[in-house]
């Protein structure tokens, strides 16, 4: 039955991306890998327990069992014209997929074999979408399959994949054939069996029906001790087990010397043991068929290389069990549902119930996080730390409050970004239903040592523009996250960003409205209204409600300073009563309270404030910053999401034979000359000045004589390919004398470009920069030493829409300079916003292209000049080089635990 050694040798490696941790439909995890020849027994094994139907559907016929010859063929395989793979739990085969080609064909049958007891976990999907994956690797352009009529499921799965199939029916057989190029439909389908599949598996760690905490102790030093008694102390809805097997009671409930021992079914366990006794209780927990693990003991990825290593075995090991892993050296989870009542962490005292979802990748930290949303009247639906990340992270929290009906808005506070082109996939996707605020720490130094082996580094200009395409609500600091969270989890969204302001002090009107400028709102009324300091609750209230029934009016601030000769408490619910009917946002600066105060709050059937409630802030200019914050965001989310439009004269194919001949001479990479530059810019329909480049002064002349005077003559030495200053760029030469003296004076002895002089107009820059952790990103910005010294640049993440591409030519804060500033003509911004749809289309198509400088690309006025152009690239620089992030990110997979 086993291979002989000559026939393992022949066996050849298939690619090691090919094998995946998977997240199953009903949110378990099974392992994804090629089949090899050491799977002989693991498919006769998977025959053996499925069902007579089964195999019939499979193989046509009653068929028992595998031959000796079937076996030996199915398990030994080219990973190219005949691929498999496997499904795995654990050690078992329990799926196997596999596609032969037709000689001499693009064409390939695809085939699987799903056991009974794992069948509607949507396996068969996953492994249609690594079968089409390896596939595309191999040339193949299209599957054929074969289906018996009543095998219903299995046709669903070929049509529902997002594919164009066609469909003929003879003799009882479905036959399929569809192309396996992806589609906008097969990528929709993807993510969205995605997002069910991870929002399941954070739904089982978060909604168990039985915990068990390994590690539980009488010690009240210890934290099984505190986990233990936090979960029964908050009420949790079903059984605690404590294991421990010194103890027959742990704070008076029957403890078990292990977890097997446990009678009944655990969907969680806790884990508070050291660090090198985990992996036994990993073990046992496989066993015991435990759905979920959080593991608080430390001593992992945060100890250095060893502990690193013990994490991904630990991650490896429950992933490859069926469980999903939060930690280690995490502080736990939290649901405040009273159906659930789930308090597994360290945190003595937890919010309430609320609207708000919680992520923090600090286990330290989380304690003091979930207090101060205590402490500010913030009722979360759920709270998760996940300490190293080594499994469950931040993007994982955001499939699941995607569809949560209990969470409507989301606060993360990341350290790292495990995958961030995920990331920004799920927080647009989420931003759309659900404010996100993140802070994110680490801005200016490097990744902790815990998150070292599952986080990428992402800069600070990748991390902005991440944020900006997103919709994510970026704050500072902590204590911005909850001002903002506050406001969000109380107040609707502001229509625009006209704030009328009412107080009882001028001076505080005041400052509350220099706030307001200064953060790029305007004032609804010329001046704050002021009822001054001995005014009523009833005239608060009226000029409240007089402010909310303007319609120039978006939001409210109401500022309130405690009266002197009287007191205050009527005044909170006159501000309340006004907030309550309005539809627009009201919050306060009211005596100087943070949170939501009783006096201003709306409590739901749980006691905590509902919507409706007025957050308060103990200084206005906080509660300003929130606002403005918050409009952004209203404003990012009103706008449509635009289109990606279709660009004429663009040559992809020439483009791509630039590329492919410049990384035939050097496979790791290397500049493109200038030639090589004109023909892949002109593939693209980039408008550029006729250019030559020569080495003596007379073929300077001749150049010239050809593009047609005046000319300018630049350096191609880096150092002075764009400074004037420095004699490296020579303008405006009217003829062969003045050509000749131009050579001559350049100070170097490099080719020189002989360029057609362009017309006035401003000077920009135009650059996609590719991060190798995040993918590429589109710069824009006004030429000149001030603007480049000060940074002046905007971003935005691939691919690029139309809106984008407007919002990235007015995102300089030197706009003004193309906008008729100083009463000069405003230039072609539609010719600008072309250019960079351009541009961000040969970044998306070209991800070989790792750099591309255009400097600089000269705008002028839209009425057309210098041969009908009003745009003109006078210069530019491109490096080509192995593909980095920006490749298809492929079929459905987990994060890597390494």
């Amino acid at each position: 039955m086993n291979p002989t050694p000559a026939e393992e040798e022949a066996v050849p490696t298939p690619p090691k991306h090919w094998e995946a941790d998977i997240v199953a439909a009903d949110g378990g995890t099974v392992h994804l890998r090629p089949i090899c020849p050491q799977d002989a027994d693991g498919l006769t094994g998977l025959m053996d327990r499925s069902s007579d139907q089964t195999r019939y559907y499979r193989f046509f016929g009653p068929m028992k069992r595998l031959s000796a010859k079937e076996l030996h063929r199915f398990t030994h395989v080219d990973h190219d014209a005949r691929v498999a793979f496997v499904v795995l739990l654990g050690d078992q085969v329990i799926g196997v997929g596999r596609y032969d080609r037709y000689p001499g064909t693009d064409d390939a049958e695809v085939a699987f074999l799903i056991e009974d007891a794992h069948q509607r976990r949507g396996l068969g999907s996953v492994l249609l979408e690594h079968l089409a994956a390896a596939a595309r690797e191999r040339g193949i352009k299209r599957f054929v399959a074969e289906v018996l009529a009543q095998n219903s499921t299995m046709v669903r799965v070929f049509q529902d994949a997002g594919y164009k199939s066609q469909r003929s029916y003879e003799d009882g057989v479905v036959h399929l054939t569809f192309p396996i190029e992806p589609t906008e439909d097969a990528l929709a389908v993807a993510y969205e069996r995605e997002q069910r599949s991870e929002s399941r598996s954070i739904a089982r760690l978060l909604t168990p029906s039985s915990v068990a905490v390994v590690g539980a102790s009488n010690d009240p030093d210890k934290i099984g001790n505190a986990l233990l008694r936090h979960l029964l102390d908050y009420g949790f809805a079903g059984p605690v087990y404590p294991v421990n097997p010194s103890a027959r009671h742990v704070r008076g409930v029957p403890a078990y010397a292990d977890i097997e021992s446990i009678p009944d079914d655990v969907d969680l366990a806790l884990v508070a043991v050291p660090a090198d006794e985990v992996a036994g209780v990993v073990e046992a927990c496989r066993r015991k068929r435990v759905r979920g693990l959080v593991v608080v003991s430390g001593g992992f990825g945060e100890s250095g290389p060893e502990g690193r290593e013990a994490e991904r075995r630990l991650v490896a090991s429950a992933r490859a069990s069926g469980m999903r892993v939060v930690g280690p050296n995490c502080l736990g989870v939290v649901n405040t549902d009273p159906a659930v009542r789930l308090n597994a962490s360290l945190a003595p005292m937890v919010p309430g119930r609320g609207r708000v979802g919680f992520f923090a990748q600090s286990g330290a930290l989380g304690v003091a996080l979930l207090e101060r949303a205590r402490s500010r009247g913030i009722g979360l639906s759920t709270f998760v730390s996940a300490g190293n990340r080594a499994d469950v992270s931040g993007n994982d929290l955001l499939q699941y409050w995607a569809t949560d009906p209990g969470t409507e808005v989301v606060l993360l506070h990341l350290e790292s970004f495990g995958n961030p082109r995920k990331f920004a996939r799920l927080a647009r996707t989420v931003g759309r239903t659900k404010p996100v605020v993140a802070v994110k720490s680490g801005r200016h130094v490097g990744v902790a040592p815990g998150l070292a082996g599952t986080s990428v580094a992402v800069p600070e200009q990748s991390v902005a523009a991440l944020f900006a395409s997103a919709g994510v609500i970026r704050v500072e600091t902590v204590a911005q996250m909850f001002d903002v969270g506050t406001l969000l989890a109380h107040q609707p969204l502001p229509a625009g960003d006209r704030v009328a302001i009412v107080g009882n002090s001028t001076a505080i009107g005041v400052l509350v409205a220099d706030a307001v400028l200064e953060e790029g709102m305007s004032l609804a009324h010329d001046k704050p209204v002021d009822i001054g300091v001995n005014g009523t609750p009833e005239q608060f209230r009226d000029a409240l409600q007089a402010a909310v029934d303007d319609d120039g009016v978006d939001a409210v601030i109401a500022v309130f300073l405690p009266p002197l000769m009287s007191g205050s408490h009527e005044f909170g619910p006159a501000l309340r009563d006004v907030a309550v009917g309005s539809a627009k946002p009201v919050l306060a600066s009211f005596l100087s309270t943070e949170g939501v105060p009783p006096d201003l709050a709306v409590l739901d059937e749980h006691g905590m404030p509902a919507r409706g409630s007025v957050p308060s802030y103990s200084t206005p200019e906080r509660a300003v910053i929130s606002l403005a914050k918050v409009a952004e965001y209203a404003r990012w989310r009103r706008r449509p999401v635009g289109d990606v439009p279709e660009l004429p004269e663009v040559d992809e194919e020439a483009a791509r034979a630039v590329v492919r001949g410049a990384l035939a001479s050097a496979p790791a990479g290397r500049e493109l000359d200038d030639d090589e530059l004109i023909a892949l810019l002109g593939a693209y329909g980039v408008p550029l000045l006729r250019t030559r480049t020569v080495t003596d002064p007379e073929a300077a002349v001749a150049a010239a004589e050809e593009v047609g005077y005046p000319v300018v003559l630049k350096s191609t030495a880096p150092w002075l390919r764009h400074r004037s200053d420095l004699g490296g760029v020579r303008l405006d030469l009217v003829d062969a004398d003045a050509v000749r003296t131009a050579y001559a004076a350049i100070p170097s002895g490099d080719p020189v470009i002989v360029q057609e002089m362009a017309a006035p107009g401003v000077a920009t820059v135009v650059e996609i920069v590719d991060d190798p952790s995040f993918g590429a990103l589109v710069s824009f910005g006004v030429g000149g030493v001030a603007t480049e010294l000060l940074g002046d640049r905007a971003f935005r993440t691939l691919p690029l829409s139309d809106l984008d591409a407007a919002e990235l030519v007015r995102g300089p804060r030197a706009w003004p300079l193309l906008n008729g500033w100083r009463g000069s003509e405003p230039v072609d911004t539609a010719a600008l916003e072309d250019l960079l749809l351009r541009v961000a289309r040969l970044a998306d198509d070209l991800p070989e292209v790792l750099r591309l400088t255009l400097e600089p690309v000269i705008v002028g006025p839209a009425n057309p000049w210098h041969g009908g152009r009003s745009l003109v690239v006078a210069g530019g620089t491109a490096r080509v080089g192995p593909p980095t992030a920006r490749v298809d990110p492929g079929p459905r997979r987990m994060r890597s635990p390494i």
